[in-house]
């Protein structure tokens, strides 16, 4: 009974560990291509704040899941079009940029949920999981990794596409060159400030798809700063990961399993340890791994400066 209890277990926190990853996939792959142009945008978590609010309101206001994930995406974009003006065009400090875009977030969408929607109480339709025929029947691994809503499925071939438009296109050459060597990409006669909006767009597409998963896939409602910190544990992902979307996808499963552990443990009354020490795990794993990782510096060379054209 005890073995049955502890599979239980495992299989419970296995199936989470995915769910719970896959908003740091989504935001964390798309950083790690903004990061390759050498754009630093730490604003992540604004974008996704934004996202998770827009997603949600449009699905409050429409009853349609697939519209909210749509405006998630494209509030996501607008946002770092906003940043990228002042990144990439003005050449603004890109740190101060990103601070902007983070207290935009929090600062917007705490005013428009508690002016539009702090006393309806009404939450939004959830994604819900699918079942992989046969696959899903596989004793306790079957309901962990094939029971799981369609946003969760869909970080393999995000992140596939990630990789392979980055190391295997010649449009992915060109932003990796944009990261390491600007001058070199401008006497080619290619847009520096072109390559570069077009990363900071994909990762803020790709950011606010991860804010609409946790008000849509994965709460049924938000919460002011629903993201609770996940937009800065995604920049932390993409150096831990070294900068490739496949790492990013397995870095994020590790943390993953930590907000995991953290919830099961939560909900067992045998587990003596304050919920506030629980709670802090996924953030003392993120120290714990830039402290790791402080001697691996495989930045691109430019990243976070500004190309200015000579």
């Amino acid at each position: 009974m005890q073995t049955a209890s502890m599979l239980d277990f495992l299989s419970t926190t296995v199936g989470a560990d995915w769910r719970l990853a896959t908003p740091l996939i989504f935001a964390a792959t798309g950083e790690a291509i903004c990061e390759r142009a050498g754009v630093l945008n730490i604003g992540v978590e604004g974008i996704m704040l934004i996202g998770a609010f827009s997603g949600f309101a449009t699905s409050h206001a429409t009853g349609d899941l697939a519209l909210g994930f749509g405006a998630g995406m494209a509030s996501g974009l607008l946002t770092a079009l906003v940043f990228a003006v002042f990144a990439v065009t003005i050449k603004a400090n890109q740190i101060v940029a990103g601070v902007a875009i983070n207290l935009l977030g929090l600062g917007l969408t705490s005013f428009l949920f508690r002016t539009y929607f702090i006393s309806t109480g009404r939450g939004v339709d959830i994604a819900r999981p699918l079942n992989v025929p046969f696959l899903s029947d596989i004793p306790y691994l079957g309901p962990a990794l094939f029971q799981q809503n369609l946003l969760v499925y869909a970080t393999i071939p995000v992140v596939v596409a990630a990789w392979g438009v980055l190391f295997r296109t010649s449009y992915g050459l060109t932003i990796r060159a944009v990261g390491e060597h600007p001058k070199a990409v401008d006497v080619t006669g290619k847009s520096v400030a072109l390559y570069r909006y077009s990363a900071v767009l994909i990762g803020g597409v790709l950011g606010g798809l991860g804010g609409a998963f946790l008000t849509l896939a994965h709460a049924n409602q938000f919460v002011e700063n629903i993201t609770s910190g996940r937009g800065f544990i995604a920049l932390s992902i993409v150096v831990f990961a070294r900068w490739s979307p496949i790492g990013v996808f397995f870095v994020s499963l590790l943390f993953g399993l930590f907000y995991a552990l953290q919830l099961q443990l939560q909900a067992d009354p045998n587990v003596r340890v304050p919920y506030q020490a629980l709670q802090a795990l996924p953030y003392l794993t993120t120290i714990v791994a830039l402290m790791l990782v402080r001697n691996r510096w495989d930045a691109p060379s430019m990243l976070g400066i500004p190309y200015w054209k000579a």
